[in-house]
């Protein structure tokens, strides 16, 4: 089994990179017309269908990255959340950058997500080049065999082989006893409350929670037991 230690859980919030489908280039707009063609179906237009742009790396961008570790406090073992947040994408990517190079660079160190391997590492490495940010190893893949890639993917743990199934997060936690991350808002309405509302902290709290509900998972598939709520600890940054 692997050392809890070893594992940084994470998940991300994206928004589109425009408030407005209006605020983009002509160019930029027609593209975005091409690439959502298909998910749209015509029926919705390009307009209508931009509130989810921040699915894409190409038109979204980054507005939170929350981890989450296991350390050892005093004799008990505790869960340490951290998220960098706010509106400067390049200092959020810096920042979560700088914290896997300097802790989780050893061979034996792994990245965690739900759907990770879909989603949010590729969204991160993406949106590194984008903003000309050099990739950290562990999100450098380029010429990695698939056992030489230091991810483990929640979603692909439970599929068991299966690659036709797809299971949220949410339901995961509610199948495996533990209490759902969506006590507040859910990722349709984070762009609303980033652009809206400007609350960033409480996108910052939701991000945390999945990235608590990653871990917990991930403890249930290793057949330990879960994290009571003494043990976790949030790291105001």
């Amino acid at each position: 089994m692997l050392n809890l230690k070893n594992i940084l859980f994470l998940d991300i919030e994206t928004v589109p990179e425009e408030s407005d489908f209006s605020n983009l280039s002509e160019v930029k707009q027609e593209l975005f017309s091409k690439k959502t063609l298909y998910q749209r179906k015509e029926n919705f237009t390009p307009e209508e269908f931009y509130e989810r742009a921040g699915i894409w790396a190409e038109f979204g961008k980054i507005v939170c990255i929350s981890v989450g570790f296991f350390d050892d406090h005093s004799t008990d073992l505790t869960f340490r959340l951290k998220s960098f947040y706010g509106t400067d994408e390049i200092k959020i990517l810096i920042d979560f950058k700088n914290l896997l190079e300097k802790f989780y660079s050893k061979k034996q160190h792994l990245l965690c997500a739900h759907n990770g391997k879909e989603f949010d590492f590729p969204y991160i490495a993406r949106r590194m080049i984008i903003n000309k940010i050099e990739l950290p190893e562990k999100l450098n893949l380029f010429g990695k065999k698939p056992w030489e890639v230091p991810h483990l993917d929640t979603l692909e743990m439970w599929k068991f082989g299966d690659f036709k199934h797809y299971t949220s997060l949410n339901l995961m936690t509610n199948i495996l006893g533990i209490d759902s991350p969506k006590e507040d808002i859910d990722g349709s309405q984070v762009a609303k409350v980033y652009y809206e509302d400007d609350d960033l902290k409480r996108i910052a709290k939701y991000c945390e929670n999945d990235t608590l509900a990653v871990a917990q998972v991930y403890l249930r598939l290793m057949n330990l037991n879960i994290l009571k709520e003494e043990q976790v600890i949030r790291i105001e940054v």
